[in-house]
């Protein structure tokens, strides 16, 4: 008996012979990402989706133990992205992106105490390019100061410090009106308030200054302690903010106890940065996200700048080892644990590599999985992640060319390549 004659058809009429069994493709043109493991090719670009409605928000998470493959996901992400116009900034706390930006033909921004290189975090836009106005700039530019010093007192402000703090910022800012405050001019406000402030506020300058004075302290480190250098004074004027690819490289602070309070800073230029930088689509890329989200401060800083993605014509990309990162960052139910989640929440793609049995179990509400997601979390071999996109999920494997290879890899020491 001879067998029926093969039968050829594309993978959009597959779908009706096994129905149920894949997701249709994304309905958007787009990066061609890899193959998807139940269908066919699979494609990723969040302006697009969110343009077209699939998407409510352009943010992503991706989580993965080491070795499986999430920075070469996020660096070939950030190479195909730029084919269709969008710009990519980076903190990088490792050093890792240097052959990435090699290859864009640009040099990463490496920070280091001491250096010759300033990022100034109170940086701004014009406040007529504030929705809010000069009081919106304000406002942030506080909330930041307040996140840093919450984050190096390793408790919440008090009412008297954050009103300290609030005088310390107006009067530096009217020190050179029409240009951002710098820290040491806000250091030495605190220190040294003037009476006016102190008069409104019910109090003397003495104890003006005694209330603000363990701020003043804790933000000293920025300015002439062991992390001077780095963001003491105006932001270099050799930086271009047009280039393609943008690359604030941390690497010298990696083991430093403080990496969250610097990261943190070197975020908020960026953030502040974005707004003067044109109206291209935009990649906001924070490798090692743990180091921020474990204050209490700064991850409440990082949560509200989330929020501004749709405004700036961003997509914030966080990069985490584990699921249990985001439940570390404080004990269940508390602000911290709260923050991290909501920042999930914030993020409507979570691409997620392969995790333990505990892990993929324990977080299994926070990513919506079903129980065959669960289980398969496990089981993903490398190169391969399940992908979260809106209420969709995807098992996707990561295709990389030979010339991408040699430019996100991060394993050359230990293969010799």
């Amino acid at each position: 008996m001879r067998s029926p004659p093969a039968h050829r058809a594309t993978t959009a009429h597959v779908g009706a012979l096994f129905p149920f069994v894949a997701e249709p493709p994304l309905p958007c043109p787009a990066p061609y990402i890899g193959r998807d493991l139940l269908g066919g090719a699979f494609c990723y670009d969040p302006f697009r989706l969110y343009a077209c409605g699939a998407l409510t928000n352009p943010n992503a998470v991706v989580l993965g133990q080491i070795g499986r493959g999430k920075s070469a996901l996020v660096k070939s992400l950030l190479w195909r992205m730029s084919l269709f116009g969008a710009q990519a900034w980076v903190v990088d706390p490792k050093g890792e992106y240097g052959p990435l930006a090699a290859a864009w033909g640009v040099k990463p921004l490496r920070l280091s105490p001491g250096g010759r290189l300033r990022l100034n975090p109170l940086d701004g836009p014009p406040p007529a390019l504030v929705d809010g106005g000069r009081p919106e700039l304000t406002r942030r530019r506080v909330t930041l100061l307040g996140s840093l010093a919450e984050s190096s007192l390793g408790r919440p402000l008090r009412p008297a410090e954050r009103a300290a703090l609030d005088v310390a910022l107006s009067a530096a800012e009217a020190r050179q009106p029409g240009r951002a405050p710098l820290l040491p001019q806000v250091v030495e406000a605190l220190l040294a308030p003037a009476p006016g402030p102190a008069a409104e506020l019910g109090t003397t300058t003495d104890g003006l200054a005694a209330d603000g004075r363990d701020v003043a302290l804790e933000l000293r480190r920025l300015v002439s302690g062991d992390l001077r250098g780095m963001f003491d004074g105006p932001t270099s004027s050799q930086l271009r903010l047009d280039a393609s690819l943008l690359v604030i490289d941390l690497s010298a602070v990696y083991t430093s106890p403080a990496l969250g309070l610097l990261m943190t800073c070197a975020t908020a230029w960026v953030q502040t940065a974005l707004e003067r930088s044109g109206d291209h689509p935009r990649l906001l890329v924070v490798d090692e996200a743990w180091a921020i989200l474990s204050d209490v401060g700064v991850a409440r800083w990082l949560r509200s700048a989330w929020k501004l993605s749709r405004a700036l014509g961003v997509a914030n990309l966080a990069v985490l080892h584990r699921l249990s990162d985001l439940r570390a960052a404080g004990p269940s139910g508390s602000e911290q644990a709260l923050l991290a989640e909501g920042l999930l929440a914030d993020s409507e793609t979570r691409i997620v590599y392969a995790q333990s049995p505990a892990e993929s179990e324990a977080c299994r509400p926070l990513l919506g999985l079903s129980d065959a997601e669960a289980q398969l979390l496990s089981r993903l071999r490398r190169g391969v992640a399940l992908w979260k996109v809106g209420p969709r999920s995807f098992l996707v494997e990561h295709r990389l060319s030979e010339a991408e290879a040699a430019i996100v890899d991060t394993d050359a020491r230990m293969t010799g390549a």
